[in-house]
């Protein structure tokens, strides 16, 4: 059994998910990572050019980065598969102290500018693997995590739960994780474990460096106000330690935002909010009907 914290970080191939992993990597935590890329040059970006990464490279770099990383080919359209990813942490580890809902299918023509029926309806696709791919990961997670009495549930989402944003598969997607996060709270509460959504503002990852290039006028200035993506680790990890962290759960915060009321930083960096520009999150609701 280890005596470090362990994350679990799912969709960590490349993209935010990697970053996200190599972030609890610099924490010092042992990070399981999910992917279906094991060898390179299976996936590409929006130009056709070959993606970097595979889940043994991810967990390679936490390793180097002072965390352990594990890395375990994971198809999360595959509930068996998805099943025994936790039995073998809970048979390696013995707990689970992060979960980070990142896997989403990601298709060809997400950022096109086409109306919804003009692009092939393979999109809707990541209300599979996204959308209830994530509910599946928490069920598991939280059978884990409320045994033990302590956890973080976190849903990778962005202002595109509010605002328009790459088409409506996209931002239906991005608003049922948050309704995940604010749902879950109420069964969780007082359970040790909680569960929030972080919007992540315009991220560093291989993708979004073809879409710059890609469209370059709809990416104009990006680099310098993009963050990295293991800011949203060490968001989490901030939020985990928080001593008003049972109000933070159920909520959907700005990841900027909460990053300052934290004293978090993105490399010594505060990041901006876009909530004026793209929109604000739902307030948690006390209702509660059953």
């Amino acid at each position: 059994m280890t005596e470090a914290k362990v994350a679990l970080v799912t969709g960590a191939s490349r993209g935010a998910g990697a970053g996200i992993a190599r972030g609890f990597g610099e924490l010092g935590y042992t990070v399981y990572v999910t992917g279906r890329t094991v060898t390179p040059g299976d996936a590409k970006g929006w130009d056709g050019t070959v993606l970097p990464g595979t889940v043994a490279e991810t967990a390679a770099k936490i390793t180097e980065l002072g965390g352990k990383g594990i890395p375990v080919m994971c198809d999360h359209a595959d509930d068996e598969q998805v099943a025994a990813l936790f039995a073998q942490i809970e048979k390696e580890q013995g707990r689970l102290d992060v979960l980070v809902n990142n896997a989403a299918y990601i298709h060809h023509q997400l950022i096109e500018k086409k109306p919804f029926w003009e692009k092939e309806p393979e999109a809707v696709n990541i209300l599979d693997v996204g959308l209830r791919s994530a509910y599946i990961a928490s069920w598991h997670a939280a059978k884990m995590m409320v045994k033990q009495g302590s956890g973080v549930i976190a849903f990778g989402s962005s202002f595109g739960a509010s605002c328009y944003m790459h088409g409506p598969a996209y931002g239906a997607q991005k608003a049922g994780l948050d309704k995940f996060a604010h749902d879950m709270e109420h069964d969780l509460r007082d359970t040790g474990v909680i569960a929030v959504s972080i919007w992540m503002g315009p991220l560093v990852t291989e993708r979004s460096l073809i879409a710059q290039k890609t469209n370059p006028e709809q990416y104009e200035g990006f680099i310098e106000t993009a963050e990295n993506p293991e800011f949203t680790a060490h968001i989490i990890e901030a939020i985990d330690k928080a001593g008003n962290r049972d109000e933070l759960s159920g909520r959907t915060l700005i990841g900027a935002e909460i990053a300052k009321e934290l004293g978090v930083t993105d490399r010594g960096k505060e990041k901006p909010s876009y909530r004026d520009m793209l929109g604000s999150p739902n307030d948690k609701n006390p209702a509660a009907v059953y």
